[in-house]
């Protein structure tokens, strides 16, 4: 464990944008090293898991409060919205993880290879919780890092690293909910299809009985599975992605709030404004003049977000 957060620190300190997160080389693999506790980010936030190195991280999922820390690895099963912030981290100690995507088709084939293993029903489906970071996944953490000292050898090794991953991931305690993920037919992965259509075309008009035909549903029941799955209704969440973006926008591109309002799709700026102000507590003008004279930024794509 030592080295691996040795290993974090010294990429980070090279490579890191001034918010502690390092983008690497290898796809799909993120490492964060942040010094002092952070405020509130609000993210979307893809199927990945988080392992917790150092320091430890509050994370709000609709009315569900969590706290993780080192020692635990941190699944998400689906997207969906998280608030999260980091409450334990310092110069000395600072907060240290490393977050790898999770892929559809590599669970699906070690999934199909692992037998038939009965998936929890809609209601008791969980799309987030942690368990304690067994030894195999810390090896398979190790090795992807390894990959950024021989680029070379990237395309080909990394694929069989994924692969055990997932299957440590699969046959682990929250194997079951994974598998929901990786079963087409699953409420989750139907509604995945939908999830997609909203990332897609966020900036539009998007009719509810189209997303529910892509989640081949009926309107009703697609409305409630989805909230169940996200904690939010398809509306909230439809906003919800045009908020993050909005305030992405104006605090690392500089756009101003009526023209970050329009890019994202809103017709009134007023409008804009009172929503802005519900989800972030504070006026989109307020909050950019105070990020920007902070040195802070903002992050909205949901694999950036995995440890922040």
């Amino acid at each position: 464990m030592d080295s691996l957060k040795q290993a974090v620190r010294t990429y980070a300190a090279g490579h890191a944008n001034r918010d502690g997160l390092a983008i690497t080389s290898v796809p799909g693999l993120r490492m964060l090293c942040v010094e002092s506790p952070s405020g509130d980010l609000h993210s979307i936030y893809r199927p990945l898991v988080c392992l917790i190195l150092q320091g430890a991280k509050r994370m709000i999922v609709g009315q569900d409060e969590y706290v993780f820390s080192a020692g635990q690895s941190v699944i998400v099963s689906a997207e969906m919205p998280v608030v999260g912030r980091i409450v334990q981290a310092s110069p000395t100690e600072p907060y240290l993880a490393i977050a790898v995507e999770l892929e559809t088709t590599i669970l699906r084939e070690v999934a199909a290879q692992l037998g038939s293993v009965r998936a929890p029903l809609p209601s008791g489906m969980r799309t987030l919780f942690a368990t304690d970071t067994e030894e195999a996944t810390l090896v398979c953490a190790t090795r992807l890092i390894r990959l950024l000292d021989r680029p070379e050898a990237t395309p080909l090794l990394r694929p069989g690293i994924l692969r055990e991953l997932h299957y440590w991931l699969l046959s682990g305690r929250h194997g079951p909910n994974l598998r929901a993920l990786a079963d087409p037919g699953s409420h989750c992965s139907r509604l995945g299809a939908a999830i997609a259509i909203l990332r897609a075309e966020y900036r539009s008009r998007i009719p509810v009985e189209r997303l529910a035909e892509a989640a081949a549903m009926s309107p009703t029941t697609f409305h409630k599975h989805f909230k169940h799955l996200t904690s939010l209704t398809p509306g909230q969440y439809h906003k919800r992605l045009r908020l993050i973006e909005a305030r992405s926008l104006m605090l690392n591109k500089g756009f101003s709030a009526s023209n970050a309002a329009f890019e994202v799709g809103y017709e009134s700026v007023s409008q804009f404004t009172r929503e802005y102000r519900r989800l972030f507590q504070t006026p989109p003008k307020r909050d950019a003049l105070r990020v920007r004279d902070s040195g802070q930024s903002v992050r909205i794509h949901p694999s950036d977000n995995a440890m922040g």
